[in-house]
């Protein structure tokens, strides 16, 4: 390999002094020089870094540098690349613990492989064997009284769902905003308590933050009031929810948890919520410490952001992108057990994941005249121009396009949105009054740095309050300020994705102190000085509101494309707002993110499809 094409990547930043450090360890640990695994080793380095769980030597092998504007420099051919790796001591085939595993044309760093083959077994298992044995007479009439049949020509997803998770050790439902899926796990729970007789069942729900968890907690409670089934069930069902990092019970300053397989989790049934921003490493040691015996339940939404951290592993198991139908057996089940008929797809001879994948299609929020709806299914099969038309027609009142104004006029086409919409909360005094008012609008962006970042957007808006006399900010801290946790503190209780705001404290008004919410009436008061990092939050970026909603959301999008702007980051920004959403862009930045997907390599769709690696 010619030296110039680790000195050109060098160069260009495009692998990180980290990257560089691992390549050159690598070749140290193998016993010399060895270009073609530095090179190799750094990639799968920056690979992870960027959420990709592998490095793919197939999708780079043989092609151009990136920026070699001469276009003279290439990555080696693949065939010549896997020989020079293969004979390397450092890199193992699957099983070996080596610091590299090259599967296929896969290489990994040995813990992500790790991560990939544990869930994807574990998945296989629960997926691969019979149906559990419930009292069938039981579950049709459960079935049937929670999930009354409204349209025999339409298959109530919900009730598929719910059939599948009584029957099943393993279940994913997806669906976007508004389709039930709270609503459906609290049925689901009721079913499988009533299964239970008089036995304990015991349930865990839990979510990857810690507002997840709390709207988690608040759908459950919500639902489980209108439930059809008896006070005793109703009862039955709990309504804490807790963070994966405390329902495992992390160690402090370790990657390990408690509970684990050889300390398996005390529980029947495993609930998660919003398992789109579960990474690889987390869902696989969830999936460890699930006991064998037990349920788990995983709720999403396929089509939104993955994780922040690597892998994109609810879209790996949905395998988003293509459409399946179930097998022969799974449907003739059905259909004897409740007399109706799931709605045609592609069938397997085989029983598999397949059988275990609901997607919920029906929107009680977003339905046929809704603009937000129209918009997001746009999205979601990458028609940006059609998503752009829609948001321009004025037969949708609660979506709206927008040209993106310059720089420069960002705070005179902000500020009468701001005063608006933010002066009600400032002026409340009750704190469950507060919330309520500041939760009704945000600001949502792609970025954090720049004139359109986060940073600067709060900024702006810090500026134009205080110019109104809305605010008084003599210093960092001043009554009314919004702030978001930005890490874990398991001392203080406080998670990463924790919204709280700064307000006067009852007792004294002088001293300030900053409101986090137990309940909608309850309220936690932390003095400003003993937070873990925060920062300001009118605006949030796009990643950091999923699992969020508000009435009104304002989707700000940069003045030009960006790796980071996709598919899946506008449709979710748009899927936000319950009332009405306002995008604010360049209509080619605005398709040009719709054409670009998220994509991450890994190998776990693959072998849970049946794929060739």
């Amino acid at each position: 390999m010619k030296k110039e094409i680790l000195d050109h990547l060098i160069q260009m930043d495009f692998i990180s002094g980290l990257d560089i450090q691992f390549g050159r360890l690598m070749e140290r640990l193998a016993g010399g020089e060895a270009p073609e695994l530095f090179l190799a080793a750094a990639l799968a380095s920056k690979y992870q870094r960027e959420g990709h769980i592998c490095l793919g030597l197939s999708s780079v092998a043989g092609k151009p540098l990136p920026d070699d504007g001469v276009g003279a420099l290439f990555y080696p051919e693949l065939k010549e690349w896997l020989e020079a790796i293969r004979k390397s001591s450092v890199v193992g085939r699957p099983g070996e613990y080596r610091p590299l595993v090259l599967e296929g044309t896969r290489l990994y760093l040995y813990r992500y492989w790790d991560y990939e083959k544990k869930l994807a077994d574990i998945l296989k298992r629960r997926t691969g064997g019979a149906d559990l044995k419930v009292n069938l007479p039981l579950l049709k009439e459960g079935l049937d009284r929670l999930f009354p049949l409204n349209d025999p020509k339409e298959t109530d997803w919900q009730k598929v769902a719910a059939y599948t998770s009584v029957l099943k050790k393993f279940c994913v439902i997806s669906g976007g905003p508004g389709t039930g899926k709270t609503f459906t796990v609290a049925k689901i729970l009721a079913l499988l308590l009533e299964q239970a007789g008089g036995e304990r069942l015991k349930i865990a729900l839990a979510a990857p933050t810690g507002k997840a968890a709390a709207r988690l907690q608040d759908a459950i409670k919500s639902a489980k009031g209108g439930l059809n089934c008896t006070p005793q069930i109703k009862a039955a069902i709990p309504e804490e929810a807790s963070t994966l990092h405390r329902l495992l019970k992390k160690f402090p300053d370790s990657p390990y948890f408690r509970h684990d397989a050889q300390n398996p989790l005390p529980a029947d049934v495993v609930v998660v919520d919003e398992a789109s921003m579960v990474a690889l490493a987390l869902l696989s040691k969830l999936a460890q410490a699930v006991p064998p015996a037990a349920r788990l339940i995983l709720l999403g939404d396929k089509d939104q952001l993955a994780s922040v951290e690597s892998g994109a592993v609810l879209g790996d198991i949905c395998d988003t992108g293509n459409e399946h139908g179930y097998s022969r057996r799974f449907r003739e089940a059905y259909h004897q057990l409740t007399g109706e008929r799931i709605e045609a797809g592609a069938e397997s001879e085989k029983p598999d994941i397949r059988d275990s994948v609901v997607q919920l299609k029906k929107s009680f929020r977003f339905g046929a005249s809704s603009g937000i709806g129209t918009v997001s299914r746009a999205i979601n099969v990458g028609d940006g121009a059609r998503a752009a038309a829609f948001m321009k027609e004025e037969g949708y009142p609660d979506i709206q396009w927008r040209d993106l104004p310059r720089p420069d006029g960002l705070l005179r086409a902000l500020k009468g949105r701001i005063t608006g919409e933010f002066a009600g909360y400032l002026k409340a005094t009750d704190p469950a009054e507060t919330f309520s008012l500041f939760n009704r609008f945000r600001i949502l962006c792609a970025l954090r740095e720049g004139p359109y970042g986060v940073l600067g957007i709060n900024r702006l808006v810090e500026s134009i309050l205080r110019k109104e006399g809305l605010i008084r900010r003599d210093g960092p801290w001043y009554p009314g300020r919004p702030i978001l946790i930005t890490t874990n503190d398991y001392t203080l209780g406080l998670f990463n994705g924790d919204v709280g705001i700064t307000l006067p404290h009852p007792e004294d008004p002088k001293q300030l102190r900053v409101f986090f919410p137990i309940s909608e009436k309850e309220f936690r008061r932390i003095p400003p000085l003993r937070l873990p990092a925060h920062e300001t939050v009118f605006a949030m970026t796009v990643h950091k509101s999923q699992g969020s909603e508000f009435n009104h959301v304002l989707l700000l999008l940069p003045d030009r494309s960006v790796p980071v702007l996709t598919r899946e980051l506008i449709y979710t920004g748009i899927t936000r707002g319950k009332e009405k959403v306002e995008v604010w862009g360049r209509k080619e930045v605005f398709q040009e993110a719709i054409s670009r997907r998220i994509e991450r390599a890994s190998g776990l769709r693959d072998v849970l499809w049946g794929r060739d690696l």
